[in-house]
């Protein structure tokens, strides 16, 4: 199976090069132990926790663990023996020189971030891995940053894969999993049903080992039909039967494990009318597709989630381009209590970008009528864009232009 070239291989020998221990974190089987075997030139080893004999070793005795294992080596699944971090501290403040000694990999980002930043301050580099994106399968050249201007729009464009509506749900249901799109697990179906049965048995027991594989899975399926929309926690909790301090206790534990994440929506003291609830999107189409128990490409473009899933996919790609470019942007949305909503805004050197998405091919100049709203606050106004189905790089007026989802 031919290994497929990852965005953030060059940001992270960045960090190899500048610290001792390097972390990468993110959701299971999205590619982390592949990207650092395919980067270790030195003939570093590689040790996984979820070996169990290995995981008791590193717990119980990680003095020994870390003897019998010498660096450079890459330690897979590291949420598993949090004990070793005091160790790997020690060992990064006696050899300050020693840069990239331990790459590390983990499967709970969240939890390993905090603690990794609490126990390794200064000692270690934290990267962030999302599933592939449309420019690691699709595209050519080195990934750019999302500037939303003509020149950098169109060579864009000129180095991805056009695609029309079958192919964009196509790319939408099988996902962004290495597994699905290297052919190691060509069925869809199957690498899903493997992927929920191997999540809720390794993270979500370690994280609640009271939680029921029956309810949680129905939990995922509540949080898949609520994609692109405000977060309705209390819809969530009666659908499944359970509390709903569970069902933030189960939510807690999606973000955590990376299946979903949370847009904050864009407000400031010149807009009070701005709602203050999230809005919930999976890092994978393919699993809230499958889910939501579409079938095939076809019948969810058909289908009611049509729309909602496709602003899944255009903002989750937002989110990979800046995670994998090292952009510094924000990215939010906005909504108010007159209905008027942006679906996405991103924030950058003291501008906003106000960005619409639209299944369609041919979007309307009232598509973008709240953009307008963005003008009462005290950061400039940038040039807007409208991410469609169009076949080409366009505009609607020259404040909006329109460009195709499979570009982003």
């Amino acid at each position: 199976m031919e290994y497929i070239k990852r965005d953030i291989e060059g940001e992270f020998l960045s960090y190899a090069s500048e610290f001792p221990l390097v972390l990468l974190t993110g959701m299971r089987q999205c590619g982390k132990s592949t990207m650092l075997a395919h980067l270790a030139k030195d003939g570093r080893a590689t040790v996984t926790l979820d070996d169990l004999q290995e995981r008791a070793l590193a717990q119980d005795d990680p003095q020994m663990f870390l003897q019998l294992h010498e660096p450079p080596l890459i330690i897979d699944e590291v949420q598993y023996a949090p004990q070793l971090f005091p160790y790997l501290k020690l060992y990064a403040d006696s050899h300050p020189d020693a840069r990239g000694s331990f790459w590390l990999t983990g499967s709970q980002p969240f939890p390993l971030m905090k603690l990794a930043g609490e126990s390794l301050a200064g000692r270690v580099g934290i990267l962030h891995m999302l599933p592939l994106s449309q420019h690691e399968l699709y595209g050519s050249g080195p990934l750019r940053p999302l500037d939303i201007a003509i020149p950098e729009l169109k060579e864009r464009l000129a180095e991805q894969e056009p695609a029309a509506l079958p192919q964009v749900y196509e790319r939408i249901f099988r996902g962004w999993m290495p597994a699905v799109a290297n052919g190691r697990t060509p069925n869809v179906d199957h690498f899903y049903r493997s992927y929920m049965q191997t999540y809720i048995e390794r993270d979500v027991r370690e994280l609640d080992g009271a939680a029921s594989a029956v309810d949680f899975s129905r939990f995922m399926a509540a949080a898949a039909a609520q994609v692109g929309q405000l977060l309705n926690i209390e819809s969530m909790a009666r659908d499944v039967g359970i509390p709903r301090a569970k069902a933030q206790e189960w939510l807690g534990i999606l973000q955590k494990c990376d299946i979903v994440f949370l847009l904050q929506p864009y407000s400031n003291n010149a807009m009070k009318r701005a709602v203050k609830t999230s809005k919930l999107y999976f890092n994978d189409t393919g699993l809230a597709a499958w889910l939501g128990r579409w079938s095939s490409p076809e019948t969810l473009a058909a289908g009611a989630l049509s729309g909602q899933i496709f602003e899944n996919y255009v903002v989750s790609e937002i989110t990979k381009t800046f995670a994998n470019s090292g952009d510094v942007a924000q990215l939010w949305f906005y909504r108010d209590r007159d209905a008027k909503e942006i679906d996405a805004v991103i924030e950058r050197d003291g501008a906003l970008y106000p960005i619409e998405i639209k299944r369609s091919a041919n979007p309307q100049r009232k598509d973008i009528a709240a953009f307008s709203v963005l003008a009462r606050s005290p950061l400039d106004l940038g040039v807007g864009m409208l991410v469609c189905l169009a076949e080409r790089l366009g505009a609607l007026d020259e404040s909006c232009l329109t460009f195709p989802a499979w570009g982003i």
